[in-house]
């Protein structure tokens, strides 16, 4: 399946049916009075989150999406069929926008959420309503309501616990590959992958966390040189990012450093805030490089890059040093997943002693 991850469409909801204005007529009763019956209301339009989607394709190529109206009102009392609802079943991450006022209109980071995206319109009324002592034969009607339309433009940002940087051959794909399900596509030519993947990394019966791969970046990616940097909105829900850097590259006249500190420059032209993010350093491709080159050429690459922070080698290829780094991600994710509740827990219970201090007033 295609990856789409924007996507342009317009939802519009049922317009209410009609009410009627009859009047009862049957056989022996002379005055039957009113008894037109109301409207349907018009179908609406919902998005819901479903897990099981991981692209917007459906709605890049199907733009308007319409519920049906309302049946009218009829005689003897009957009132019309309301029109079905629509539900749009989206990817978890996706996000809504209204084109026209720039408003954000839901956020989907949960399976099963469901929104109301466009409100169908009411049904109108039948002269039933309109009878009183002093007008027993009402000829009013109300027309039904019309229903809600609205401009959406749809953007999907993939939820992962971790997310990989890295130029184009870096090894992410192979990475990836390596310590999860996920398998992308893996050749010898830059920008192999050319749509972001999860993966599961499972490191004990019930402890795992979820890893997204993107198309490799390069410099001048923020002005659209290879595959831009559209894709980086997929790492901005991510808790860490693992910056994998080729240690051993082909060309000896790489200059890795610069090409490390190229990505970073990336981050911090499209967004201060994934600019910010955690970050751990791994370097990869060691399995290529004997023991004492190893060490040297790490410590230089560390010393040149001005790099303080945690710093990981692995062999992709091989495995080496791979589950020690997922090891350590387990960790920090449970950390963190854990500040989180901590946090949840003691809002709940602020929430729950203001709610008691108010009922004692």
């Amino acid at each position: 399946m295609k990856f789409i991850d924007e996507a342009r469409i317009e939802v519009i909801a049922g317009d209410g049916g009609s009410g009627s204005a009859s009047m009862r007529r049957e056989k022996f009763i002379e005055y039957g009075g009113p008894d037109g019956g109301d409207g349907g209301r018009g179908g609406s339009v919902y998005a819901v989150a479903d897990r099981n989607i991981n692209t917007l394709v459906d709605y890049r190529f199907t733009k308007t999406h319409l519920a049906k109206n309302g049946e009218p009102g009829r005689g003897a009392d009957c009132y019309g069929r309301a029109g079905d609802d629509i539900e749009l079943r989206v990817p978890v991450g996706t996000i809504f926008d209204d084109m026209d006022t720039g408003e954000r209109v839901a956020d989907f980071t949960t399976h099963g959420e469901r929104l109301l995206l466009a409100k169908g319109g009411e049904g109108g009324w039948g002269n039933i309503h309109f009878k009183s002592s002093t007008n027993r034969a009402p000829r009013q009607k109300t027309s039904g309501k019309p229903g809600e339309r609205r401009k959406l433009k749809l953007e999907l940002k993939v939820l992962a616990d971790v997310g990989l940087l890295g130029m184009p051959n870096a090894g992410k794909s192979t990475f990836i590959t390596a310590v999860s399900n996920a398998r992308p596509k893996i050749a010898d030519y830059p920008f192999t992958t050319l749509h972001p993947n999860l993966g599961v990394v499972r490191v004990g019966p019930e402890k795992s966390f979820v890893i997204a791969d993107i198309p490799g970046l390069i410099e001048g990616a923020s002005e659209g040189a290879g595959l831009g940097h559209r894709f980086l909105r997929h790492l901005q829900r991510t808790g860490v990012l693992l910056h994998l850097v080729d240690i051993a590259p082909f060309d000896e006249g790489v200059d890795i450093v610069g090409e490390a500190k190229a990505i970073i420059n990336e981050l911090l032209k499209y967004d201060q805030d994934l600019y910010d993010k955690p970050r751990w350093l791994v370097l990869n491709k060691v399995d290529m490089l004997e023991k004492e080159e190893r060490e040297k050429k790490i410590k230089a690459f560390i010393k040149a890059f001005k790099w303080k922070g945690p710093v990981f080698e692995i062999s992709a290829l091989t495995g080496d040093g791979c589950q020690a780094l997922c090891f350590a991600i387990q960790k920090y994710v449970d950390a963190q997943q854990a500040a989180v509740d901590a946090q949840e827990e003691y809002e709940a219970d602020v929430r729950f002693t203001d709610v008691e201090n108010n009922s004692k007033k």
